[in-house]
């Protein structure tokens, strides 16, 4: 078999059919889009192939069937006569520019005033958008397709600019509610994103909007089941195998727990992340690309400005309509990030209606976990740092606490300060532990109570109990008291009780501790 071409990084759908790389045909989807209605929604994390939806529409409404030859499409009763198209890409702008939002929708507009014959004259950008679809549609005799990509990136990226977030989503709501008004020139509008936030109002005039993200007939519609996966790129997986001296199965099995998981809706289908499967049979290794390309870090401040444990995001539950709330600067992390891509529904209940959110695979999860380590510390990920986490997990492995403690008290003093609280020094032991690649159990439950943290590394098993301005001895008691050590008592690696109580007052921030070998 020829060598395949891989698409990473492609989201051009007529260049990846005419140059022959390798394409997962979704095509299926064209006509239940075109018959769902005229105003369509739909939320998909980053890299999720979003964009290359976009562009198979766009050459559909362009009439291109010769592109689809052998594809889905191409056997379906569909219209193939082209269309006028306006096509919106919101994925390259630098939105931290003031007028950065303004300038891309300019440039857009300008094309297609040129394209359909509009004088721009002294009009705000909402009433040049109307003038266009209402010129596309009399040059043409046509109704308008209009698609949308990324429609959030101007708010996503400037979270931390309250007064551009503001402006963008002032212009954002009067661009798209003019497409209300005009109906009856428009066939068809699709606006994808990350989220939808539901909260500032940016969709309140366009009120027909169709939300198909939790929609089980487009459960599938980006990412790829695992027979896409196994049909599509059967050669590549077994090359991958032979690389790792291993069998197709047992490669099959590390994709698997790397890169698959996420479901978007209760009778969907467990997708593989597209951009990672395509950078690992192409690389031919298995390491978290998705996160490499560019994670976004204000979901991490957002969970450290809050206090939450990093384990308690794991496993929460909430209904539908958390899922879809999504607002500026809301206490709740969850919704924002099951809308990108970094929770998924491991779980439904029809009897309360409650969805159980869990990470969706180990480049996830792991990935996530560094991210928020360098919000909290920016030394734990350098690896010339003393504080390198890598640092602390050959502690634990060698069976060296005292070090690690050492370690982790010095990383604690040099914090810039702050209101810390006793979350933020459980949180960064945490993170420290969980990655350095063993497995951590955080209050794990007991006869009498439960513990904070419980990390097992080689031949050691690590007991945490912490405290914040209280006394050591008051930890040590407590994992001595409650007995955390009893369910280890026919286990034959090394056990250690640590207890360690964080001091910090507007003078100092220290950390004490003590450590007992049993």
């Amino acid at each position: 078999m020829s060598q395949l071409r891989y698409p990473v990084g492609m989201q051009t759908f007529s260049e990846i059919i005419e140059k022959g790389y390798v394409y997962v045909d979704k095509t299926h989807y064209i006509k239940p889009l075109l018959d769902q209605g005229k105003f369509i929604f739909m939320s998909r994390p980053r890299r999720f192939g979003k964009s290359l939806l976009l562009s198979t529409l766009e050459a559909y409404f362009e009439g291109r069937r010769e592109l689809f030859k052998g594809l889905a499409a191409d056997s379906m009763d569909l219209d193939w006569s082209p269309r006028p198209m306006l096509h919106f890409d919101f994925n390259a702008e630098n939105f931290s520019l003031e007028n950065g939002l303004e300038m891309l929708l300019n440039g857009f507009l300008r094309r297609y005033e040129e394209k359909y014959g509009c004088n721009q004259k002294e009009e705000s950008i909402s009433q040049r958008f109307k003038n266009v679809i209402e010129a596309a549609y009399k040059k043409t005799g046509q109704q308008v397709a209009i698609l949308i990509d990324e429609y959030d990136k101007p708010l996503l990226d400037i979270e931390d600019y309250p007064e551009i977030f503001e402006k963008n989503q002032r212009l954002l709501k009067s661009f798209f509610g003019n497409m209300k008004s005009m109906d009856r020139y428009i066939r068809f509008a699709f606006i994808t994103g990350v989220a939808r936030f539901s909260k500032v109002s940016i969709f309140s005039d366009l009120n027909n909007l169709d939300d198909i993200s939790l929609d089980d007939a487009y459960a599938d519609i980006c990412g790829w089941t695992e027979e896409e996966l196994t049909s599509y790129f059967r050669h590549g997986i077994q090359t991958l195998a032979e690389k790792r001296n291993e069998d197709f199965d047992t490669t099959l099995s590390q994709l698997r727990d790397y890169y698959d998981g996420y479901l978007f809706t209760e009778e969907g289908s467990r997708l593989y992340n597209p951009y990672s499967i395509l950078k690992a049979l192409k690389k031919m290794r298995i390491d978290p690309y998705w996160f490499d390309s560019g994670t976004p870090t204000f979901l991490a401040r957002r969970i450290m400005r809050q206090g939450t444990f990093p384990p308690d995001i794991n496993g929460k539950k909430c209904d539908r309509e958390t899922l879809l709330a999504v607002g500026l600067n809301d206490r709740n992390p969850i919704p924002l990030m099951f809308q990108t891509g970094y929770l998924t529904i491991a779980d439904y209940n029809k009897d309360t209606g409650l969805y159980e959110l869990r990470f969706p695979n180990r480049e996830v999860e792991t990935g996530f976990y560094r991210q928020l380590l360098n919000v909290y510390v920016p030394d734990t990920t350098d690896p010339f740092s003393p504080f390198d986490f890598t640092l602390f997990k050959i502690d634990l492995a060698e069976g060296r606490p005292e070090d690690f403690m050492k370690r982790l008290a010095t990383l604690l003093k040099g914090l810039p300060y702050e209101d810390h609280k006793e979350s933020t020094y459980r949180a960064v032991t945490f993170l420290i532990a969980v990655l350095s690649g063993t497995p951590v159990l955080a209050e794990m439950h007991s006869y009498k109570g439960r513990s904070d943290l419980e990390v097992f590394a080689g031949r050691n098993i690590y007991i945490f109990e912490f405290k914040y301005n209280k006394s050591l001895k008051e930890a040590m008691d407590q994992i001595r008291d409650r007995d955390y050590a009893g369910r280890y008592a026919m286990d034959s690696r090394q056990i250690y009780l640590i207890g360690a109580n964080f001091i910090e007052d507007k003078d100092s921030r220290g950390l004490e501790y003590e450590i007992e070998a049993m």
